[in-house]
């Protein structure tokens, strides 16, 4: 009993032994250095309102003048041609078992050194 209360005492007196100051809340701080002077921020925000492109207006719509170089059937074709490949990508184990089916040799990349060895 008199070792549990002698251990007791010890931890108490390491805990407590630790020195703990208290000091005040400011807190130093830099002056904020604008990159721009206000008046060429000023400038920049009048040419964005006179853009009169607004990325969260509901008319907003960036596609409007794109134009594609394939056809509709092109691009499902291309479709149904990859969908059996994106779904094994997609499945529980990640694809891996497709990976490993349909393992694609790839050739070794050429080093510079490797080039230097051949002379």
């Amino acid at each position: 009993m008199k070792r549990s209360v002698a251990a007791s005492l010890l931890a108490l007196a390491a805990f407590a032994s630790g020195a703990a100051f208290a000091d005040d809340i400011t807190v130093e701080t830099q002056a904020f250095v604008p990159a721009l002077a206000r008046a060429d921020v000023q400038a920049q925000l009048q040419q964005y309102r006179a853009a009169g492109v607004n990325p969260w207006s509901t008319s907003y719509n960036p596609v409007r003048h794109f134009s594609s170089s394939r056809s509709r059937a092109e691009v499902t074709a291309e479709y149904v041609l990859a969908r059996d490949e994106v779904a094994a990508l997609n499945a529980e184990d990640s694809g891996s078992s497709y990976l490993a089916a349909h393992a694609r040799r790839v050739p070794a990349p050429v080093l510079a050194g490797d080039n230097m060895l051949a002379h």
